[in-house]
C-alpha cells in the first residue's frame, strides 16, 4: 500500500487485512532509511533493513488495525509531511505467539501456515542450533537479524550456493557464511526447523522472517539473465504484486518493484532494500497474469548468463481469495 505522510497521527487503511509485519520505505526522498515493525516484538519496536543498527523504540507504527495500521508522529522513515511512502505488509497470526521446541533450541513463533510466512524470535544460543519455524514446508527464503549487537542481516535463499549467504543490508555477492550453515551441512532448513550457526552464536537474541512458496500466492527461485531487452519470462503461476531480484555471484542491489508505485506495464520504478537512495526508474518489467517478463538489459536485473534470485507475492491469486 502507498500513502502520504502527515507528521501526525496517520491511519493507513485499505490494506484489506490486519498486518503482522509492516516494512515501510520513503520512496520520494533520499537518506530516509526503511523501517520494519512486527506484532511479535510489538508496536514502536523498529529495525532498519539497510543498516546494522540495533532495535530502536520509535513512534512509528503505533497500532496494527484490521484494515491497515496507524502511524505516530515519527517522521523520516515513517511519516514526514507530504512525503510518499510504500508499505509492504504480511499477515502472520494476529500477534499471537507460541513457544516452539521442535529444534534443539526453543523459539517463539507466530505463523500463518496457509500463507507460508512466520515470524520467529530466537534466544541467545551457543554453537550450531536449530529452531522451529512453525510452518509445514521447508522455507525458501529467510531474513535474520540480532536485535542488539549491530549485526548484519544474513539471508537464506534456495539460490545461494551451499554454505553461502547474501546480506539484506549489502549489495555484495554471496559469500561464505556460518549464519545459517548448521553443522556444516550448508542446507540448514527443513519442514520444521532452520539452523543458526556460529556467526550469531553467543551474540544475543534475534528475529527471523521466514517464507516458503505457496502455489498461486508466492514463489521463490532463480533465473538466468540473457543481457537483452527481450529478457527472460519467469513463471510464478499468479500475477505478482511485489517482486525482488538479487544477483547471486556478483554485486547487485536488492531491487524491488511493486504495483503500488507502478500501476501499468512496463513497471519501471524500482527501489532498493539495501539502500536509502530513494526511488529510481528505468528497469522495465511486465507483471503478467502468470509471472513476470524482464524488459531490461540491466546487469542487476538481466546480466548475461548471471544467476538472479527472486521472490514474488501475488496480486489476485488464481487459486485463493484473501483468506490468507
Amino acid at each position: 500500500i502507498v500513502y502520504t505522510g502527515n507528521a501526525s497521527t496517520n491511519a493507513i487503511t485499505g490494506l484489506g487485512f490486519k498486518p503482522d509485519l509492516v516494512w515501510i520505505q520513503n520512496y520520494s526522498s533520499q537518506n530516509q532509511t526503511a523501517r520494519m515493525q512486527d506484532s511479535s516484538r510489538g508496536v514502536t519496536k523498529s529495525l532498519e533493513p539497510a543498516y546494522t543498527t540495533n532495535e530502536a523504540t520509535e513512534s512509528g507504527v503505533t497500532a496494527f488495525g484490521t484494515d491497515g495500521f496507524t502511524l505516530g508522529s515519527q517522521q523520516g522513515g515513517y511519516n514526514s509531511s507530504g512525503a510518499s511512502y510504500v508499505a509492504w505488509c504480511w499477515r502472520a497470526n494476529g500477534g499471537t505467539t507460541a513457544s516452539n521446541s521442535e529444534g534443539s533450541g526453543t523459539s517463539t513463533v507466530q505463523a500463518n501456515t496457509a500463507a507460508g510466512f512466520s515470524i520467529v524470535q530466537f534466544p541467545n544460543y551457543s554453537g550450531d542450533t536449530t529452531f522451529g519455524h512453525g510452518l509445514t514446508k521447508t522455507p525458501n527464503f529467510i531474513i535474520a537479524k540480532l536485535i542488539s549487537g549491530g549485526s548484519n542481516w544474513p539471508t537464506y535463499h534456495d539460490a545461494w550456493s551451499s554454505g553461502k549467504a547474501c546480506f539484506l543490508n549489502k549489495d555484495d555477492a554471496e559469500a561464505t557464511s556460518s549464519h545459517f550453515a548448521h553443522s556444516g551441512t550448508g542446507n540448514p532448513v527443513s519442514a520444521t526447523t532452520f539452523g543458526m550457526g556460529a556467526s550469531f552464536a553467543g551474540s544475543g537474541a534475534g528475529i527471523a522472517f521466514v517464507w516458503h512458496s505457496v502455489e498461486g500466492f508466492s514463489k521463490f527461485g532463480s533465473y538466468v539473465g540473457n543481457g537483452a531487452t527481450d529478457g527472460p519470462f519467469i513463471h510464478t503461476g499468479f500475477r505478482p504484486k511485489l517482486i525482488f531480484v538479487k544477483l547471486v555471484a556478483s554485486a547487485g542491489n536488492w531491487w524491488i518493484q511493486d504495483v503500488g508505485r507502478s500501476t501499468y506495464n512496463p513497471l519501471n520504478k524500482y527501489i532498493a532494500w539495501d539502500s536509502d537512495g530513494g526511488e529510481q526508474s528505468g528497469l522495465d518489467v511486465d507483471f503478467l497474469g502468470n509471472g513476470f517478463k524482464v524488459r531490461s538489459s540491466s546487469g542487476d536485473l538481466n546480466s548475461n548468463d548471471a544467476i538472479i534470485a527472486y521472490g514474488a507475492w501475488g496480486d489476485v491469486p488464481f487459486k485463493y481469495n484473501n483468506t490468507f
